[in-house]
């Protein structure tokens, strides 16, 4: 799963958080535990990379084009995963404390702050690493500043809700956002805004990100732990987002959910005698987690 996507993921998960925040008295465990799990192995991925560029000569110049590739797809999700990262954050806040509870939220922050660190480093090698170049940087530059205004938009969304401002980058702008959407959203038509905002988001990430994913596999375990926590009815093919990478995630899911379906069935026959026999009630239960429903 491409960077890009991660950022339309973001604008899904801000728009319909409100639904999830008040609609949803409590998280899936199993979604919980898989954006952490995948959250931390990227984590680890991206500082391996960082470490790797903070030794190595210009991206430009470097011998080995692919190489130079990856190192420059590795900064970019990090910096435009940002987006991700604060806004779920910044749902789940929200989700807790509305309910009263303290499940999701400190997750969220583990990984937020796991991020930001990898942020401190990536605007350390702008300003002074050898891997960067300057017309590498600059560019590098343009799209932190980009992804800062959209996670401040997107979060301004979550606003009307509940105040996570704290999850902004600039918490005055993301009011500022807020009270204009709260703005627009009273006018004639002003229900018809989203689309222009999704097609001004897709055209900002759209162009110019490299086409190499260095992390598509934990990117998509990301994606699906977030998309598992919504109604599925919101995904269809006339929501707010196009549903092509939605569907890819769901494939994989089902891709995975065949596989666990035939290790269960061997527990299940009458030749095995490794494991105990499987009720059926215990075996639908099982088998749930693993289903879109």
């Amino acid at each position: 799963m491409h960077a890009r996507e991660l950022v339309e993921l973001a604008a899904l998960a801000a728009v319909h958080g409100p639904i999830l925040i008040r609609d949803t008295s409590r998280l899936s465990d199993s979604c919980i535990e898989q954006y952490w799990t995948a959250s931390k192995c990227r984590l680890d991925r991206w500082g391996r990379a960082l470490k790797q560029l903070s030794a190595e000569q210009p991206l430009s110049t470097a011998r080995n084009m692919s190489t130079a590739a990856a190192g420059q797809a590795v900064l970019e999700e990090i910096l435009t995963g940002e987006i991700l990262t604060r806004v779920w954050a910044a749902v789940t806040c929200a989700h807790d404390r509305i309910h009263g509870t303290d499940l999701v939220e400190p997750v969220a922050r583990s990984v937020l702050i796991g991020h930001l660190e990898a942020r401190h480093r990536v605007l350390t090698l702008l300003v002074r690493g050898p891997a960067i170049g300057t017309e590498e940087a600059v560019l590098l530059n343009h799209l932190r500043r980009r992804a800062e205004r959209w996670a401040d938009m997107l979060i301004g969304y979550l606003l009307g809700l509940h105040d996570v401002s704290e999850f902004a980058i600039d918490p005055e702008r993301a009011r500022d956002f807020a009270e204009d959407l709260s703005y627009r959203s009273r006018l004639p038509g002003g229900r018809h805004a989203w689309p222009l905002v999704e097609a001004a988001l897709r055209a900002s990430f759209g162009l110019g990100l490299s086409r190499v994913s260095p992390n598509a596999d934990l990117n998509a375990r990301i994606a699906g732990s977030i998309l598992s926590s919504f109604q599925p009815e919101l995904f269809d093919a006339t929501g707010v987002l196009p549903s092509t990478w939605l569907m890819r995630i769901t494939n994989t899911a089902n891709d995975a959910a065949g596989m666990i379906d035939n290790l269960l069935q061997v527990d299940l026959s009458p030749t095995s005698t490794s494991r105990s026999p499987i009720d059926s009630a215990a075996y639908s239960d099982r088998m749930s987690r693993f289903r879109w429903r």
